[in-house]
């Protein structure tokens, strides 16, 4: 081979590398480690929405976005969309409840003893004296057939709910309706809720864990009228019953609530609803505070003339829990792999995309989700106030806490099975031979409990993705969940595997690029409860046989 030939070859191969490294953007385990050890620094405290920590880590974000080339989604010209927050606490005497028995006499339920009370969500003394009506699960769902309150007046009174689902009920579906519990005694006309475990639900959450909590400030997003959004939907009292404690409420019933129990044990059980003999008084009264914490977003435009205009968004939330209040040694709560993992996957996914030699065709939006920890708020505030109209969102995908403790082999993408979804994670698992499992956890409806679910309300197709349980992921879950999860040692001591982290960004970088590509939108599944619940209008595609 001459001098010339070897030269032509050596610039040729050297081409095709180049095309090569273009067209495949590169992942970096350096980058990954680098975002995550500044956003987990003990100079974040925490990173607690409404504070000094998680303003420095929005300002890292939408600097990393700005280094990017990422257009601002935010406010006047910025990255920053600031969420108005109301904090509701207790205050004044502590609550009391006061149960009067058929007989006349009362009986003292002690709050943080026997009852967790809970207030209006706006400030102010409530006294409620009301009469009990028992109302099974307190569910109405027409498509279902279910309709807990058929014949029974709790207008003025006080709804008695078992807390949980029917046993046998889809959980997902069971999750979102319980959910709902507090808004239909609301629409019946009841002024306060009592909720009783069933034998499930108190195995699953003790009384001792409840307790734990029961001063602890609720929070709630604000509207653009300043109105804070009320879970409770205008009741006055939201009280959690003891399960020992709970009997009395059903002295002289119809059925006893050990009897009540038993037919909720049941696969399918449902007991119907009847009057309650006793009165309850509840006292209580609340304070708030208000503040304000910024959601951070960026967009990378679209390239296509017509699909520009509608988005893919990913998410993940930047807020984690701050310090403890009390106790020995370190109290700074870090959150490295909860959730700096997931805002670094974030930006290394957007860094994929801005390198890449082809935008993509429809629009890329960057979402940095503020107080999830405070009960989704951030993602709730911006799936009612989007920064783009919402029926130009086709998909949303929450990235929030990826395990990154062990070499992934499958991932697990919660609520891909109600929608065209589940075959873009397969068909991107495919290329880097990654599995899509199946909900590894189905009783616990984590669909429900993320931040993309709120999206999922707005009829958009969401999943939260994550890494999955194969190749010791398993043990990598359970040994995080039980001893560093939601405490001072989720930080830089583990041994986090960056490798894993620059995998997991590239797994999501291919799943967006397709949903980005394609040349029609992510679509629910026909006869999906989520898709027929949320998005009735919408198209929809058929469900794949099953293999």
């Amino acid at each position: 081979m001459t001098r010339t030939t070897v030269l032509a070859a050596i610039l040729i191969a050297a081409a095709f590398t180049g095309a090569s490294a273009r067209t495949d953007p590169q992942f970096s385990a350096d980058r990954i480690k680098a975002h995550v050890t500044f956003l987990a620094d003990d100079l974040l405290e925490g990173r607690e929405a409404g504070t000094r920590g998680h303003e420095i880590a929005a300002r890292y974000v939408a600097s990393q976005f700005a280094l990017l080339g990422l257009k601002p989604g935010g406010r006047n010209g910025t990255y920053f969309e600031p969420v108005e927050l109301l904090e509701s606490s207790l205050t004044g005497p502590k609550p009391a409840l006061t149960l009067t028995r058929a007989d006349g006499t009362p009986l003292i339920l002690k709050h943080g003893i026997e009852v967790v009370v809970q207030g209006p969500i706006a400030n102010g003394p409530v006294r409620l004296h009301a009469s009990l009506v028992f109302v099974g699960y307190g569910m109405q769902e027409g498509t279902l057939g279910y309709d807990d309150y058929r014949g029974l007046d709790v207008k003025g009174k006080i709804a008695v709910v078992l807390l949980g689902s029917p046993k046998g009920m889809d959980s997902e579906i069971g999750a979102h309706l319980v959910h709902e519990q507090a808004r239909v005694a609301a629409e019946h006309g009841a002024t306060g809720m009592i909720l009783v475990n069933t034998r499930v639900s108190a195995a699953a959450f003790p009384w001792e864990q409840r307790v734990r909590v029961a001063d602890k400030p609720r929070t709630t997003w604000v509207d653009k009228e300043g109105q804070p959004f009320d879970s409770h939907y205008g009741l006055q009292a939201y009280v959690l019953i003891e399960p020992k404690a709970a009997g009395a409420l059903f002295a002289g019933a119809p059925q006893s609530l050990e009897e009540v129990l038993d037919e909720a044990d049941k696969t399918g059980g449902r007991p119907t609803g009847f009057a309650l003999k006793p009165v309850v008084t509840v006292a209580v009264a609340t304070k708030v505070r208000r503040y304000s914490s910024p959601e951070v977003i960026g967009i990378i435009e679209g390239a296509d003339a017509t699909l520009k205009n509608e988005y893919v968004a990913l998410m993940a939330h930047a807020d984690h829990i701050g310090i403890k209040p009390q106790g020995p040694g370190d109290r700074i709560n870090n959150g490295a792999l909860d959730n700096g993992a997931g805002v670094a996957t974030l930006i290394e996914v957007a860094r994929a995309f801005v390198t890449a030699p082809e935008p993509p065709r429809r629009s890329i939006l960057v979402v940095a989700n503020t107080a999830e920890e405070k009960g989704l708020l951030g993602a709730e505030y911006f799936a009612h106030y989007p920064t783009v109209p919402i029926e130009r969102v086709t998909t949303a995908i929450d990235l929030d806490m990826p395990m990154l403790l062990y070499d992934f082999t499958d991932v697990v993408a919660y609520g891909a099975a109600h929608s065209t979804l589940e075959g873009v994670f397969a068909k991107a698992g495919a290329w880097m031979n990654v599995r899509l499992s199946p909900d590894p956890f189905p009783e616990q409806a984590v669909f429900v409990r993320s931040d993309h679910y709120a999206m999922v309300e707005m009829g958009v197709p969401a999943v939260m993705l994550a890494t999955g349980m194969a190749n010791g992921g398993e043990a990598a879950w359970a040994k995080f969940l039980s001893t560093n999860y939601h405490q001072p040692s989720d930080d830089l001591t583990q041994p986090i595997n960056w490798q894993a982290g620059a995998k997991f960004a590239e797994f999501n970088y291919r799943a967006v690029r397709e949903l980005a590509d394609a040349a029609t939108r992510a679509q629910w599944y026909s006869k999906d409860y989520f898709g027929d619940l949320f998005a009735p209008k919408a198209s929809k595609a058929a469900r794949p046989a099953a293999q």
